[in-house]
């Protein structure tokens, strides 16, 4: 928001030079980001915050200094106008988006140049000068943060305003010559037949002033700020009129910025001020605020002692009065201008931030209480410990990635609504540029990761992430879905500290024993891997991840069109799994048993199986069997290749015997042996390879 140096002086007594007034403004809030010269005037460029509409105009300044330095403000009294009762010039149809219309009627101006004054205060703060009446509009707006719009009177049909919600399939030219489709949904400053304006956001073309203009009609109103805001994102429009309304404009300032501006039309466009109409259907009620002792509220909220007459001056200054005062409490009553002020808090925000901030001392709050971990914290917290053990690195990507990414990577089961026209959440302003799209997965981020750090020679990786996804919800105008997840993923050899010759390349093994290990890390139950092509893993090295025979995610091999599209050279293995499934589900019993007192027998087998037979189906036989005295299945070795047939595999596994109670006898552990091949033989038609 730019505001002039100047014109500052004309609403309020200045005894600081621009450099001191920028620091006492930020101090206060409203931060000075830069300050520039225009002409013998000198403009601040000031971010002002969303919450503080009241800001948006050199008046809204003003208050601020006049309680900075308890200087008084210089603004005339334009309240004075008594409104005629016409209903024929305005009516209102729709109460609930239009709180408050005036409209004035200004007869015989003559359209021209502004004069050189109000052309160079409009330059200052970054406005084009358009014609005389345009140009008071817009003054007005920058100095009582009121925007107006005006209407050539003899466009209007009969002559009148009609304040309704527009009609489907209704359209309008806007000023910027374009033709605007308006719905049910939007608010329309209508004339007897049809829209000329967009209320709060832009007027229309055909009802503008021309330099054949002689009867102006002035509006000035207050509209509904979500209707306004929601209007101005469905036309992707957003114009000074509407960034004014969507942060709260002062609705009891109407009458004073329609006089302000018929003074100057009358004055510079030679025009004599007619009819007046205030409609006024919804009253505006100001908010109140009890405060049993606002003092102590400030000493025990910011540690401040201000003095109580101290902070009357500075609620005073600020236009909060008290209307109510009893031996127990104060009742505080807000202006029209401040939609910020609502609870103690906010009052005692406004003293500390005028008193200084700087002022506050540091100090830690009293506790009343210990603080305590959410339920799936402490997992999470010894997931990342685990994995961090294992040598990974926790990565923190963007949530927001280029569009390119789309339909790149298969998404977490049951997340994304496939049959919407839109799954995915887009940003209609994107803090990076191209990255418009919020994100459905989290390799997008990982991946990128990679490449960095492969471009930088680092080519033995080891990363991981927990973070939030989104996607569209399926229910219209509904905040997106969001899911968090966590992902790994592996590139590079495995090296031991210390020592730089690595010792083997990572495989899918190592992803699907980092999984593992975070999931035990979790307490929980035990993954499922089955054999599964996805879209971004390469065929045959890919496989689906489920918990309780429920999907929850995918590992693989990156397959070789993503890697040449992120020019990788070495293998990459992926897994992607949804961390809120697993966090819900419930966690092992942990049993303690004492070490084993008696010796195991280990048995390796090699079983010659169909290539359509898993390890994971050679372990769950066995295990379905109940051998009480085999005690562990492991897997050592695949073999493909001389001596095998083409659609077999040789499987090597480890098999564990053990008895709680005694030294077994090499002839038991053969009975049971014997038996486990035999079953193995029977279900999965696997022979023992010798």
């Amino acid at each position: 928001m730019n505001i002039s140096y100047n014109w500052l002086k004309d609403l309020v007594k200045i005894d600081l030079s621009p450099q001191e007034l920028a620091t006492k403004l930020t101090s206060v809030g409203l931060a000075v980001e830069g300050i520039h010269e225009a002409g013998d005037d000198f403009v601040f460029d000031i971010d002002i915050t969303s919450n503080r509409g009241d800001c948006l105009s050199h008046l809204g300044v003003s208050r601020e200094i006049a309680a900075i330095t308890n200087a008084q403000l210089r603004i005339a009294d334009y309240d004075s106008q008594k409104p005629a009762n016409d209903r024929n010039l305005v009516s209102i149809q729709d109460a609930d988006l239009c709180n408050r219309f005036t409209a004035r009627v200004i007869h015989n101006v003559k359209i021209t140049h502004s004069p050189e004054w109000l052309v160079k205060r409009l330059e200052a703060v970054g406005e084009r000068s358009i014609n005389n009446v345009a140009d008071i509009t817009n003054y007005v707006m920058h100095e009582l943060g009121q925007p107006m719009h005006s209407f050539d009177l003899n466009k209007l049909s009969e002559n009148r305003i009609v304040v309704r919600r527009a009609r489907t399939g209704e359209t309008i030219k806007t000023l910027d010559e374009v033709e605007r489709k308006l719905d049910e949904t939007m608010l329309a400053i209508c004339d007897a037949k049809k829209p000329v304006a967009v209320a709060g956001v832009m007027g229309g073309f055909d009802s503008a002033i021309s330099d054949e203009t002689t009867h102006v009609l002035l509006e000035v109103a207050y509209f509904d700020r979500a209707n306004i805001r929601q209007t101005s994102r469905n036309f992707k429009l957003s114009t000074e009129a509407s960034h004014h309304f969507e942060r709260g404009v002062d609705i009891e300032n109407l009458i004073r910025a329609s006089n302000r501006a018929t003074e100057l039309i009358c004055e510079l466009a030679g025009g004599t001020a007619g009819e007046f109409v205030d409609v006024y259907p919804t009253k505006f009620t100001p908010n109140e605020i009890e405060s049993e002792d606002i003092q102590f509220a400030v000493k025990r909220l910011t540690g401040l002692e201000v003095e109580s007459n101290e902070i009357l001056r500075i609620f005073a200054a600020l236009g909060i009065t008290f209307a109510i005062r009893t031996p127990k409490t104060t009742t505080f009553t807000t202006p029209s201008w401040r939609h910020d002020l609502a609870i103690e808090e906010d009052l005692v925000e406004e003293v500390a931030r005028i008193v200084g901030y700087d002022k506050i001392g540091e100090e830690l709050p009293s506790a009343f209480g210990a603080g305590e971990y959410q339920p799936t914290e402490s997992r999470k917290k010894s997931l990342r410990r685990t994995l961090v053990n294992l040598g990974f690195n926790e990565a923190i990507s963007y949530s927001f990635i280029d569009t390119r990414h789309d339909e790149r990577f298969d998404l977490i089961p049951s997340f994304v609504v496939e049959n919407l026209d839109e799954k995915y959440v887009s940003l209609e302003d994107s803090i990076i540029e191209g990255a418009t799209r919020m994100r459905p997965s989290l390799l997008s981020g990982l991946l990128d990761a990679v490449r960095t750090n492969l471009n930088h020679q680092r080519r033995d990786l080891k990363l991981f992430e927990i973070g939030k996804v989104f996607s569209a919800s399926e229910k219209e105008n509904d905040l997106p879905n969001e899911r968090e997840l966590f992902a790994l993923v592996l590139t590079g050899n495995e090296t031991l500290q210390n020592k730089a010759m690595p010792l083997r390349e990572f495989d899918f093994y190592d992803a699907k024993g980092a999984l593992e290990a975070a999931a035990s890390a979790m307490n929980l139950p035990a993954l499922d891997f089955h054999p599964k092509d996805v879209s971004h893993l390469r065929r045959g090295q890919s496989a689906e991840i489920s918990l309780g025979g429920k999907a929850v995610g995918t590992i693989g091999r990156l397959n070789d069109e993503i890697s040449a599209a992120y020019k990788f050279r070495q293998p990459v293995f992926v897994t992607e799994v949804d961390l809120e499934t697993l966090l819900e589900a419930k966690e092992k019993t942990i049993l303690y048993q004492p070490l084993p007192v008696y010796p195991s027998i280990v048995r390796d087998v090699s079983l010659l199986v169909k290539r359509d037979v898993s390890f994971a189906d050679v372990q769950r036989t066995i295990a379905e069997q109940k051998f009480e005295l085999c005690r562990k299945i492991e897997f050592v070795d695949v073999y493909e290749g001389a001596g095998v047939a083409d659609d077999q595999r040789s499987i090597t596994i480890r098999l564990e015997y053990r008895s709680d109670e005694r030294t077994l006898l090499e002839e038991e552990v053969e009975t049971i042996h014997g038996q486990i091949l035999k079953v193995l033989e029977t279900n999965l038609n696997a022979k023992q390879r010798f």
